[in-house]
């Protein structure tokens, strides 16, 4: 059925149809165990949920380089639905696609909020995260996603996107409502996934590029120094697979982590990505950073990640292996703004 409905790699049709399958059974099986009576179950579907939107967000990536349908509308159609899964449906699918797109064109980070300054003009709520972060409670992101709803009111370009806001809040604030009516503890454990996937997602890409975060998204005409640099690009990007040695286990997160390989090739199916990484692997090795490293590093600079004050100037393999690398915070896919 998959093969006749334009899909960009027909061979991978499997692949595709599995993905969608694990999304669906993680997801629904992951709010059906939140809502049982026993501990063990509830903490069986935690973990689902939080991989099935993991994975939901990954492949709404996908959809946004046109790497699963040849169609365009077809990507879209998939990629709104992934956003809903995923947590992140308050910002358009089509506002993911171009602030993504201008990553990989421009090969650095253009966003419109700078959350760093506003918290240095807000020294309390500064305060607030930074001890939030010291507890490993994403605050950053929390905020980011607040600012997602917030951000027709607040930012210019998002003014027209009112209404269909409201909309979203009416639609997805009256199921979590319902699910805290029935079972409140189903709703914590929601609350919890949705922090764990922040996390997760915030990790992987916490040092997988060295690129300068720019604040003109919503600028027009803009000649960014390194844009279409593809050896910039290799250079300023990083593998940081789950497992070399194991590599099967890279599915846990949809082959994301082969990072240069997916800017070698950005339409290329997430299950092509290893065979490639193995192609440009004498290129790519040095590229290549080690699981332990990163945890370590993402421990020990949780707080000092929020302002990040050296991200864009550190070669990251070096900075990693002396324990300097700090990585960045809030450059999530599924925040466009």
């Amino acid at each position: 059925m998959l093969k006749s409905i334009g899909l960009r790699d027909p061979a991978g049709a499997g692949y595709t149809a599995a993905v969608l399958l694990y999304i669906a059974f993680a997801y629904i099986g992951g709010w059906l165990a939140i809502f049982q009576d026993s501990a063990a179950i509830n903490v069986v579907g935690v973990i689902l949920l939080t991989h099935g939107m993991f994975i939901a967000a990954y492949l709404l990536h996908d959809c946004g380089h046109n790497a699963v349908f040849l169609s365009t509308k077809r990507n879209a159609n998939l990629g709104e639905v992934l956003n809903w899964i995923a947590g992140s449906c308050y910002g358009r699918y089509e506002d993911i696609r171009y602030k993504h797109m201008r990553h990989h064109v421009d090969n650095y980070d253009p966003v419109v909020w700078d959350y760093r300054s506003f918290l240095k003009r807000h020294p309390t709520l500064e305060a607030v995260v930074k001890a939030a972060e010291w507890a490993y409670i994403p605050a950053v992101e929390i905020m980011m996603h607040t600012m997602l709803v917030l951000a027709p009111w607040f930012i210019e370009s998002k003014r027209a996107q009112r209404a269909r806001v409201l909309k979203v809040l009416l639609v997805r604030g009256s199921l979590l409502a319902l699910v805290l009516f029935l079972n409140p503890v189903a709703f914590f454990l929601y609350i919890v996934a949705q922090l764990l996937l922040f996390t997760a997602l915030r990790f992987m890409d916490c040092y997988q590029h060295n690129y300068e975060v720019v604040f003109n998204l919503d600028e027009n005409g803009v000649e960014p120094p390194h844009r279409g640099d593809a050896e910039y690009e290799q250079r300023n990007t990083y593998t940081n697979l789950v497992s070399s040695r194991f590599p099967k286990l890279n599915l846990l997160v949809l082959n994301f982590c082969y990072h240069n390989a997916h800017h070698e090739k950005p339409t290329l199916g997430w299950y092509r990505l290893p065979a490639l990484h193995a192609q440009m692997y004498p290129q790519v090795e040095p590229q290549v950073l080690g699981f332990v490293e990163q945890a370590r590093a993402f421990h020990k600079h949780r707080v000092a990640r929020i302002y990040a004050e050296d991200y864009g100037d550190d070669e990251v393999k070096e900075s990693l292996a002396q324990g300097r690398a700090v990585g960045a915070d809030a450059l999530s896919f599924l925040t466009a703004f």
